[in-house]
């Protein structure tokens, strides 16, 4: 019997936080899907954002994280597999990639786990089709997290594994520059406006608007005079 679960990607199932911009970002990439902009054709929208954790502010950075690190993929692996009978669509998977911890920016007082010179996340994967035609599975409004870019990820020890806090915790930072990099499947400059976050950034309180286009030293100033919320 063919499988019925919905697919969706692992790493952002549960991503709150800013319905307006979810909003933008599903019709923006499915715009741009439809009239095949650059670098978008294989790319299937980046879903609505729903986070299990407030990962917006810098208080609710260190609030609720464990960890703030930069960190580089080092290499992945398809994980969750599942296999589909009848129709198009060969298989679905997610991918376990493997990160290397460039540097940790901050650590909470007391923090769940500690974390080493290297650590594993589930991120989207695939959709591979009887043809061949292998598709990008995308995080609501969030990097993919792919190999040869560089991420500032606010991670969270939970049931086991590491998880990211949500779609506000995952920053694409290539050259240590926020805003520069992977996001969506695509890749961004900082003066780029990316697509889910090309609402209104003037009224946008979160971190990720605080340090854009700023390094390492904006970050960790930022989290060393947040405060719990």
């Amino acid at each position: 019997m063919t499988s019925q679960r919905a697919i969706r990607p692992a790493l952002f199932d549960r991503l709150p936080g800013r319905p307006i911009a979810a909003v933008v970002a599903a019709a923006g990439v499915l715009a741009a899907v439809l009239v095949g902009r650059g670098g978008l054709d294989t790319v299937v929208g980046c879903g609505i954002p729903q986070d299990d954790f407030a990962s917006q502010t810098a208080s609710e950075w260190v609030t609720n994280a464990d960890h703030v690190v930069v960190a580089t993929p080092t290499g992945e692996k398809e994980t969750g597999r599942e296999d589909f009978t009848e129709g198009s669509l060969k298989y679905a998977a997610d991918r376990d990639v493997t990160f290397r911890a460039e540097k940790v920016l901050w650590s909470a007082g007391a923090p769940r786990h500690a974390l080493g010179d290297g650590f594993d996340l589930v991120a989207p994967g695939w959709r591979v089709y009887r043809s061949g035609t292998r598709v990008k599975r995308t995080a609501a409004a969030a990097p993919r997290l792919e190999t040869g870019h560089t991420y500032l990820l606010a991670l969270r020890w939970v049931d086991g594994a590491w998880k990211v806090l949500g779609e506000g915790a995952a920053v694409p930072f290539d050259d240590h520059v926020a805003g520069r990099g992977e996001w969506c499947g695509r890749v961004l400059g900082e003066g780029d406006v990316a697509l889910g976050e090309r609402f209104s950034r003037e009224d946008d309180s979160s971190l990720e608007e605080d340090v854009w286009g700023k390094g390492e030293d904006a970050v960790s100033a930022a989290l060393r005079s947040a405060k719990k919320s």
